[in-house]
C-alpha cells in the first residue's frame, strides 16, 4: 500500500473543463472558472472523495506549446512536473471541440512519459459530445470516458476508471473482501410502489410507505446482498410530467432521481400492473434509455391482477410495441405486499447487467456484417449503392457500435434500425439501449496491417 493517498492530476489543453471537474471533485469551489482560456495558471491541490474513493486531485493550468522562458512556457513545466509526481493522469479534452492537434501532440508527450493516464472526453452532455468521444481512440489511450463535469454526468464510471487504471499498491482495499456492488436505481410513477418493494426485498421496513403518493422525496440508498451478490440500490421519488411538477421541493426531488438513474447501472422501472405502460411510464423508460442505462421492468402489485397469464402475454407485446429502443426487455410480475418475485426479479437484473457490460469481437462482428449486407443491402440513395465497409465495438455500458461506410449522411433511418434490431437478436442484448455510429471511410486498421507488411 502507498504511504500516501494516491495523487490524480487534470491535464489538457485550456478551456476544456479541467477547473470544473477539480471543483466538483473537491466538493467545493477552489479553482477559479471561467469561459476565458488561461484561468488557472499555477498548480493547485484538493482533497478529493469520489464514491468512497480519496485521493489528491491536482489541478493544472492548460497545456500549450510555448518556448520554455515564456509565461505559457512555465506554466506548462508546471504541469509536467505535476503529471511525473502523479499516481495517474486525468487526460482531458472537449468534445465538442473534438480531437484537435494540441490535443494529438501532447498525447505523444504523455505516450513517452508511460504513465498511466486515463482519456477524459468531457462535455459530453446529451448527444452533441458522441462523435468527439469516438475521435479520442486515435489518441491511443484506449476507450475515452464521456463525461459532463459541469453536470456531474459520469462520476461513477469516473471512480471505477480512477480504480482500474491505479497502480495496485494504491488501490483501496475492498470491502470486508466482497465484490463491488451493482448499483441500481428503482423508478417509476408516484405511488407506484417503489418503496415498498424495496423494503420487501431487504427484508426489513427501511423506507416510509403509505397510500399517499410523494413520500419519498430524497434518493435513499440501501446496501443489501442478494445470493451472495452485493448490491447498492436507490429508492427515488415518483416522476411526474414535468408541467406538473411545480412546487420546489418537488423538482430538487425529480432531480435527486435523475441523478440516481445516472449513477445506476440498472435500472428497475416499476409499473402499477393495474394501470401500466401510461405516457409517464414511457417517457422515463425513454429517459433512462437516453442515459444507456441497463433496464428491467418490474410489473407491481400483480397480487391484484385477474388472470394473470393472459394479461402478462398482452403486456408483453405492449411492451414490444411501445419500447423499441430497449426491445427484449424483462417484464418480471412482483408483489410488494407478498413478495412474490423478486427473486426471479433480481435473476433478471444480473442477467440484464451480464450483456449490459458485454463485447462482441471485432472479428465476429464484421463476418456477420458481411452476411447480413449480403442478405439485405443497403438501399441505393440517388442512384448510388451505400457500402458498409467495416464494424467495430467501440464500448459497453452500453454497448455501442461504429460502422464505417462510404455516405453515413445517405444512410436511410429505417436500415439503421434493421441494423441495430438484426445485432440486437443475432448477439443477445436484449433490454439495454445499443448505440449506433456511423463514420466515413475505409476499414480504419487497414493502413495499419499495410505497414507491417
Amino acid at each position: 500500500m502507498f504511504d500516501h493517498a494516491p495523487r490524480v492530476v487534470i491535464i489538457g489543453r485550456p478551456n476544456v473543463g479541467k477547473s470544473t471537474l477539480f471543483n466538483r471533485l473537491v466538493g467545493r469551489k477552489l479553482a477559479l472558472v471561467d469561459d476565458r482560456p488561461g484561468v488557472t495558471r499555477d498548480r493547485r491541490e484538493g482533497e478529493a472523495s469520489l464514491h468512497g474513493l480519496d485521493f489528491t486531485v491536482i489541478d493544472t493550468a492548460g497545456l500549450e506549446e510555448a518556448a520554455p522562458d515564456s509565461l505559457a512556457g512555465r506554466m506548462r513545466a508546471q504541469t509536467e512536473a505535476a503529471v511525473d509526481t502523479a499516481d495517474l493522469t486525468l487526460f482531458m479534452i472537449d468534445t465538442r471541440a473534438g480531437v484537435t492537434p494540441l490535443d494529438a501532440h501532447f498525447a505523444s508527450l504523455l505516450h513517452a512519459l508511460g504513465k498511466p493516464v486515463v482519456l477524459i472526453a468531457n462535455k459530453a452532455e446529451g448527444k452533441a459530445g458522441a462523435a468527439g468521444a469516438l475521435e479520442a481512440y486515435e489518441l491511443g489511450f484506449g476507450e475515452p470516458l464521456a463525461l459532463s463535469a459541469e453536470h456531474g454526468e459520469g462520476m461513477s464510471d469516473l471512480h471505477d476508471a480512477i480504480v482500474a487504471a491505479l497502480p495496485e499498491e494504491a488501490r483501496p482495499e475492498p470491502e470486508d473482501g466482497a465484490d463491488k456492488p451493482i448499483r441500481i436505481a428503482v423508478i417509476g410513477r408516484p405511488n407506484a410502489g417503489k418503496s415498498t418493494l424495496i423494503n420487501r426485498m431487504i427484508g426489513e421496513e427501511r423506507l416510509l410507505t403509505g397510500p399517499e403518493a410523494g413520500i419519498t422525496r430524497d434518493a435513499i440508498a440501501v446496501d443489501w446482498t442478494w445470493r451472495d451478490q452485493a448490491f447498492r440500490v436507490f429508492d427515488t421519488a415518483g416522476m411526474r410530467r414535468r408541467a406538473k411538477v411545480v412546487e420546489k421541493l418537488e423538482k430538487l426531488a425529480v432531480g435527486d432521481a435523475l441523478r440516481a438513474i445516472r449513477f445506476a447501472e440498472v435500472v428497475i422501472l416499476v409499473l402499477d400492473a393495474t394501470k401500466p405502460f401510461d405516457k409517464q411510464d414511457l417517457q422515463i423508460a425513454a429517459l433512462v434509455e437516453s442515459e444507456g442505462r441497463a433496464v428491467v421492468i418490474a410489473l407491481d402489485k400483480w397480487d391484484l391482477i385477474e388472470e394473470p397469464q393472459a394479461v402478462l402475454k398482452e403486456l408483453r407485446i405492449e411492451a414490444e410495441r411501445l419500447l423499441p429502443q430497449i426491445r427484449g426487455v424483462a417484464l418480471v410480475p412482483v408483489s410488494g405486499l407478498t413478495g412474490r418475485g423478486i427473486d426471479k426479479m433480481m435473476a433478471r437484473v444480473i442477467e440484464t447487467y451480464a450483456v449490459w457490460n458485454r463485447r462482441v469481437s471485432t472479428s465476429r462482428l464484421n463476418r456477420w456484417l458481411a452476411g447480413v449486407v449480403e442478405h439485405h443491402p443497403p438501399p441505393a440513395v440517388s442512384g448510388r449503392r451505400i457500402k458498409l465497409r467495416y464494424l467495430t465495438q467501440a464500448k459497453a455500458r452500453p454497448p455501442s457500435f461504429v460502422a464505417f461506410c462510404s455516405r453515413p449522411e445517405a444512410l436511410p433511418a429505417a436500415w439503421q434500425r434493421y441494423l441495430v434490431n438484426t445485432l440486437r437478436d443475432d448477439f443477445k442484448l436484449p433490454g439495454v439501449p445499443i448505440r449506433l455510429m456511423l463514420r466515413k471511410g475505409e476499414n480504419p486498421f487497414e493502413g495499419r496491417k499495410r505497414k507491417r507488411s
